[in-house]
């Protein structure tokens, strides 16, 4: 039985790491592996996601040029069949070492150096040592011992980091910028289906919301500590919130109108990141944010400029 390879190399073909960077769109990879082609749908169904979720991964699979999609004709109309182009995918590094891109600033805010803060209870911090402060008091969030902070959660308001605007300092001008971090509802204990509304802004103007569909325990965060009760909060979705030209998007998909024309980022001195759940949000089902040493991805809240 003959087998399909893909080699990459990550510097040439980032697209396909960041699509693999999805545990949807794995499964769906994993699932058009073994069951062979299908539709929508029926991925939709097998997997226990909304089609809209399905559709919109797909569209970052074949992007990537992971997945080739064909419409045939059904019994109402036409249906889009899947098809996996590969059996293996295998990164390769070259040796020759080469600079990042110049046009490119990245900045690492670790989770506790937040500038500003208003939360309400249930909330708490803590590092990968053990709580910080006294659980379920917003107060704590102003704990000196902030710093060391892994894992917050908080019902409804707002964390704010200050970064740099490094672009600006080197009289460069912003043609993209992304945040990444890793995200879900809170609940009391846990529950993947809890849907919450969390807005993002920059500057004081919100840029998108991101409905979290729920609050993740049903197995621990690879980088959780072994303390954290099981029934906790154990990992979240890594979002990634781009701003350029045109919109703003997450994981690729717009999701409002604001640009970077809307920020007018040339004139501020700082990039300022609001992250958080509003009082009137449809969806009110809180917020966990996982840093360094929580969750699955071990990093820190990561703002990427690119610059002309």
């Amino acid at each position: 039985m003959s087998r399909n390879f893909l080699l990459i190399d990550p510097e040439e073909r980032p697209e396909v790491l960041k699509a693999l960077a999805s545990e949807v769109r794995v499964a769906i990879l994993k699932l058009l592996h073994v069951q062979g082609a299908m539709n929508v749908n029926d991925i939709a169904a097998k997997l226990g996601q909304p089609q809209s979720t399905v559709s919109s991964n797909m569209q970052t699979l074949v992007e990537a040029g992971l997945v080739r999609t064909e419409t045939q004709k059904a019994r109402k109309g036409n249906q889009k069949i899947c098809h996996s182009l590969f059996d293996e995918v295998l990164v390769m590094f070259k040796e020759d070492i080469r600079p990042l891109k110049a046009n490119a600033i990245e900045v690492s805010m670790p989770l506790g150096l937040y500038t500003s803060c208003d939360v309400s209870a249930p909330c708490g911090l803590c590092s990968t040592e053990g709580i910080i402060g006294l659980l379920d008091v917003p107060d704590t969030f102003l704990d000196p011992d902030r710093m060391k902070t892994g894992l917050i959660w908080f019902t409804r308001g707002y964390v704010e980091y200050q970064f740099p605007n490094n672009a600006r300092l080197a009289q460069q001008k912003i043609t993209s910028m992304e945040f990444s971090f890793e995200l879900s509802s809170e609940v009391p204990g846990t529950s993947a289906d809890w849907p919450s509304d969390i807005t993002v802004g920059v500057n004081g103007q919100d840029i998108g919301t991101w409905t979290s569909p729920g609050d993740f325990g049903d197995k621990r965060g690879v980088y959780t500590p072994d303390w954290w009760k099981l029934k906790g909060s154990q990992y979240g979705k890594l979002k990634s919130f781009r701003v350029n030209g045109t919109g703003t998007y997450v994981d690729g998909m717009k999701i409002s109108p604001v640009s970077l024309k809307d920020l007018d980022l040339d004139t501020h001195h700082s990039i300022r990141l609001r992250v958080g759940v509003k009082e009137d949000a449809k969806h009110p089902g809180g917020i966990n944010i996982f840093g360094r040493g929580f969750g699955n991805y071990d990093q820190d809240i990561v703002l990427r400029i690119e610059t002309e």
